[in-house]
């Protein structure tokens, strides 16, 4: 049990890019924080549209995404919890394992904060962690106010940062095109990906 400001990074991952990683790093620096904690989705609940990938192939494309920064670091708790995963759930168990005086900074795009409403027993959210929001191209942050509850908005502070308009969807659609995904994703998620034939079929 120790004290600390960790970052936490959710998401499914399928796969991590390169707008995930400057994210992180720049809620790391502007923050204070002592590390960053990457954790991909088990079973997401949110994600009916597509099958998603293997958990164990998303889980080792972070790690060779994040191998060589020493404050970033990929976690198996929602891999390895049964059912699905609830972000509510880990950072219950984040404050569990840390002090209760730790402080949990839950690293989320513009886009997704928009949704926080609709995230399992979200009443609950900002007695667990801060959201650090980053701008994504095209959603208006102005919104934020409107759409979250008192509550919620209390919970919200803005990370400025460049916006790189790059999704796991577009990255997904690119190898199935054929196209290059050069500099969208690590060298190592790309040979990961092409290796393994990821994507191919859309």
């Amino acid at each position: 049990m120790f004290m600390l400001k960790l970052g936490i990074m959710g998401g499914t991952f399928d796969p991590p890019h390169w707008a995930h990683l400057l994210m992180a790093e720049e809620a790391r620096v502007q923050f204070d924080l002592a590390k960053v904690l990457f954790i991909p989705a088990g079973q997401p609940p949110h994600k009916p549209g597509y099958a998603v990938s293997d958990a164990e192939d998303r889980y080792n494309m972070v790690a060779l995404s994040i191998a060589s920064n020493p404050c970033f670091e990929v976690s198996r708790i929602e891999i390895e919890r049964e059912g699905l995963s609830y972000s509510v759930d880990t950072l219950a168990h984040m404050k569990s394992v840390y002090s209760p005086d730790s402080e949990l900074f839950f690293v989320i795009g513009a886009d997704e904060a928009l949704y926080l409403p609709h995230w399992h027993d979200a009443d609950r959210l900002p007695s667990l962690a801060r959201f650090l929001v980053a701008p994504r191209p095209g959603v208006d942050l102005s919104k934020l106010e409107q759409k979250l509850s008192a509550n919620l908005f209390g919970a919200v502070e803005m990370l400025p940062m460049i916006e790189l308009d790059v999704s796991s969807t577009e990255i997904r659609r690119r190898v199935a095109e054929r196209k290059s995904i050069k500099y969208l994703v690590t060298d190592e998620v790309e040979s990961y990906i092409r290796e393994r034939g990821f994507y191919a079929e859309g």
